[in-house]
């Protein structure tokens, strides 16, 4: 039995795989079973935030697991407190934090914070979240439905958990404030929307109102987190203070682990919340190898000299072939170009694939790209020369 029939005999129908086997990776590059090699613009869907295989990420990782690898949050649990230390510190907001495995999970932790929050500190409940169209923020039955895209409030998996309000924009989130209103949760950048970064402005004016109506701010930074915008947090970006931030893709650099921080540092107490697997030994010890790693890339400028090239490459594309892109869209390593349909979306992500480059699609009829923060300068080269043979055979 080969591989392709084994996963489709055994493995729950759930994604639409193409059935290629990677069997190793070197920095930006993956290769298959065949021995052809790929440039990864997608870095597992922004997760691979050092690359492929980097040798300091694994030797930490082995020499974890040759120690402990899981004890459980019954104890203390070293580069738990370490890696907390460390994300508040590169953070700058006064905050605390809780670890668990996904960003699903620690935007389920966001969303438990500010329901106590709203039993807490008003005289009648406020539980309901706002959140805005085109929004991902999970697969779980509550995270799903705080995601604003109807497609996915099918039928199957209902009845779904109340208090969410989905919204077209942020001037509408203003109208839609009620009385059971507690929190506002938003993507500074929707990457499953299309690669969308809001306006500065309008998020600053938006976070200075919720902070004087005494409600909360969540910003799901699930993937523009630890450095994929360019600075650690595109909170930071955008010279805000929210109440409530969540992380997880590119944290563990393939590992997974998610964590929610919050400026409410006390509002969780023994029993309220909790993981078995969240922010054990290894996934800690392995996401504090990836800070470590990324600061010193982003001290050192060679984030921004890469955000840069790679988004020059981007706009020369949208500019020189209007009749397959509107626009090219994002910010940091996020980035994405709008095409003029989904069809030509389509055949660009099938084509470069078969080009040997990895690249995503996302709404808005966008191809996304969220290559390592580590990619280096030959493999965006090599990468975009790629995707100009793949735009050489599409057909209008």
């Amino acid at each position: 039995m080969n591989l392709e029939t084994m996963d489709k005999e055994y493995v729950l129908h759930s994604y639409a795989r193409e059935y290629v086997n990677f069997v190793k990776g070197e920095g930006a590059k993956l290769f298959d079973s065949e021995g052809k090699d790929y440039i990864d613009f997608a870095s597992g869907i922004g997760v691979c935030s050092v690359g492929h295989g980097n040798k300091e990420l694994s030797e930490a990782i082995c020499d974890q697991a040759n120690r402990l690898i899981h004890t459980s949050n019954l104890w203390l649990i070293e580069p738990q407190a370490k890696l907390a230390k460390r994300i508040v510190e590169l953070s700058g907001y006064d905050m605390r934090l809780f670890f668990a495995n996904s960003g699903a999970e620690a935007n389920e932790g966001a969303l438990k914070i500010a329901r106590k929050y709203g039993q807490q500190n008003f005289k009648s409940k406020r539980y309901k979240v706002i959140t805005l169209e085109h929004s991902f923020h999970g697969r779980t039955i509550t995270t799903v439905k705080a995601t604003g895209q109807e497609k996915l409030h099918t039928p199957n998996f209902s009845p779904y958990p109340d208090g969410f309000k989905h919204v077209g924009t942020i001037e509408d989130v203003y109208k839609n404030i009620d009385k059971e209103t507690v929190a506002v949760m938003i993507e500074l950048v929707q990457g499953e929307g299309g690669v969308e970064p809001f306006k500065k402005e309008e998020i600053q004016n938006l976070a200075k109102f919720l902070k004087a109506e005494g409600l909360l701010l969540i910003v799901d930074e699930v993937q523009t987190g630890v450095y994929r915008s360019g600075e650690f947090l595109a909170s930071n970006l955008y010279e805000i203070e929210p109440d409530i931030i969540t992380l997880a893709k590119g944290l563990g650099g393939g590992l997974p682990i998610g964590a929610v921080m919050t400026n409410l540092k006390d509002i969780f107490e023994p029993g309220d919340h909790g993981s078995t697997f969240g922010g054990n030994f290894l996934s800690t010890r392995g996401a504090l190898t990836v800070v470590d790693i990324l600061e010193k890339e982003y001290k050192s400028k060679n984030i921004e000299k890469r955000v840069e090239l790679f988004n020059k490459e981007l706009e020369s594309l949208a500019n020189s072939m209007p009749e397959f892109f509107e626009k090219s869209v994002g910010l940091g390593l996020m980035r994405g170009l709008r095409c003029k349909s989904s069809d030509i979306q389509s055949q660009i992500v099938k084509k470069a694939f078969n080009k040997g480059l990895i690249v995503l699609k996302a709404g808005r009829n966008t191809v996304r790209f969220l290559p390592p923060l580590t990619i280096s300068k030959d493999e965006i080269s090599e990468g975009f020369k790629r995707l100009e043979m793949a735009l050489g055979e599409i057909k209008l």
